[in-house]
């Protein structure tokens, strides 16, 4: 298969051509007396621009040149036939040594200016300052920044923003690499995308929803994708769940810093899973990549498809994107894979493990709060929420409660050493407490209760005995204990 002439650099496209021209000279040698007959033969034809196309004609010294440099290399006549390079290739003469380091410094200051405005900026400090050389064209200025790798870069973050300036010094200072995990499962990536297409809602108003996209690094696949309304941990950890019960446990999750990525449901539900969470670093949004790549999938084919749709529910929109999820986008073959996500999830190693029941995963996405218990009541309060505790934890001061702040109708004691799921609480009901009826307490132990004491207790045994032994007398004089021995006498009779 020949190659395709645009992709070859221009110096090539000439020496094929030039070559292709005096080949049949070099291939059939003519005999002595003959060259000048051949060459005036090739002159006068007509030959198509290796350039532009054009139909052109070229003087017989000009082949005769040719001719001769391809005679004279014995190794590689296609390379004697390249068009040599200019004596002054990547000096820039029209720009003077001032202007290249205004420009220089000019693109340091504002690395996310456009060449226009780059030049537009050189041309009025050229003539606030004549010395600095003659006024550069926009094709020199462009062409001097790209060759010294000024290229524009697009903002990240605010500019005042510790953040994007230490991303904007890490981007500068190191290099980025495209990466993929070994295993299948080994590694997640997960994102919220806004869609372009507005979806139509029960309470008639239009609203763009956002999709939530989960995608497996080494083998492409879509694990789970499904439209919300909003990007909160309620939305995050109810995709996630249904992710992880279609593909099983992965051994790492990577994510933006979101709100919702970073909160406590989401973070703690990972730990307990035992799935390592890994966050993009702030305002460095090419290292979740893969991700990008999905998006675009999602807005060049699956949205334009529904374009026609007047009425788009957000369930039709689901329905759609699942479909082509699991039909198209994990059943086509992926340009770099050489073969579709699904295959390659299949049939290469699989690091996951099994995911447990929805009950679980339930429980697992939640937050673990400690709360001091009333003792008066014996009651806890939770997101403005008070909830009863059996009688048989009245002795814990402290109560670890577990629950999703989105669903308050499931929250759990927990074990503050363990970490086990004692019971389940539920709110305090007032009216009902109203009615007068109460439970009988429930002690923490079944052991029967102890017999009443029917002496001393042992410490005060021992001290009565240890002071006997002293021989000191009573220290107190006894008087109501002892009865009076006789009557008392009259001592005024009558």
């Amino acid at each position: 298969m020949s190659e395709n002439p645009s992709i070859l650099r221009s110096h090539e496209q000439w020496a094929r051509f030039r070559f292709s021209v005096v080949g049949p000279l070099l291939a059939a040698p003519p005999q002595r007396g003959e060259l000048q007959a051949r060459l005036q033969e090739l002159a006068a034809q007509t030959w198509r621009h290796p350039i532009s196309g054009e139909w052109v004609r070229w003087g017989l010294s000009t082949i005769e040149r040719w001719y001769y440099l391809a005679l004279n290399e014995k190794q590689d006549p296609v390379r004697a036939l390249r068009r040599k390079l200019r004596c002054d290739s990547g000096q820039h003469p029209a720009l003077s040594s001032q202007l290249q380091e205004a420009l220089a410094a000019q693109h340091r200051q504002h690395p996310n200016w456009s060449y226009q405005l780059h030049t537009d900026n050189l041309l009025v400090l050229v003539e606030q300052k004549p010395g600095l050389g003659a006024k550069p064209a926009y094709a020199t200025v462009l062409r001097f920044m790209k060759t010294h790798g000024l290229c524009k870069r697009p903002r990240r973050g605010p500019a005042h923003s510790p953040g994007a300036q230490a991303a904007e010094r890490r981007f500068e200072s190191r290099e980025v690499r495209s990466y993929e995990n070994e295993y299948v499962n080994g590694l997640w990536h997960l994102d919220f995308h806004h869609g372009s297409l507005p979806v139509l809602l029960e309470n008639g108003r239009w609203a763009y929803p956002i999709l939530l996209g989960i995608l497996d690094d080494h083998s492409r696949l879509c694990c789970h994708a499904q439209w919300y309304l909003a990007e909160g941990s309620e939305e995050l950890c109810h995709g996630l769940s249904q992710a992880l019960q279609k593909r099983g446990l992965p051994r790492a999750l990577m994510s933006d810093n979101g709100s919702a990525m970073l909160a406590g449901e989401t973070e703690q539900g990972l730990m307990r899973l035992g799935i390592v969470h890994e966050t993009t670093l702030p305002f460095s949004p090419y290292q979740n990549g893969k991700q990008e790549s999905f998006w675009g999938q999602i807005e060049g084919r699956l949205l334009p498809m529904l374009q026609g749709v007047a009425d788009l529910r957000l369930r039709q929109l689901n329905e759609a994107t699942l479909a082509f999820v699991e039909m198209e986008y994990n059943r086509k073959t992926h340009s770099e894979l050489g073969q579709s996500p699904l295959q390659r999830f299949l049939h290469h190693k699989d690091v996951s493990r099994p995911c447990p029941s929805t009950e679980q995963l339930q429980l697992a996405f939640t937050i673990e709060e400690r709360r001091k218990q009333r003792r008066s009541d014996g009651t806890c309060c939770l997101e403005g929420v008070r909830f009863e505790i059996p009688s048989r934890y009245a002795h814990f001061a402290w109560v670890s409660l577990r629950a999703a702040r989105w669903d308050l109708a499931h929250v759990c004691l927990a074990d503050p050493a363990t970490g086990a799921i004692l019971c389940r609480l539920f709110p305090l009901d007032k009216h009902k407490n109203a009615q007068g009826q109460r439970a009988l307490r429930s002690s923490p132990s079944a052991a029967p209760p102890a017999p009443a004491p029917s002496a001393p207790a042992p410490l005060l045994q021992k001290l009565i005995k240890d002071y006997a032994t002293t021989g000191l007398p009573p220290a107190y004089l006894p008087k109501d204990e002892i009865a009076p021995t006789h009557a008392p006498t009259d001592t005024n009779p009558s």
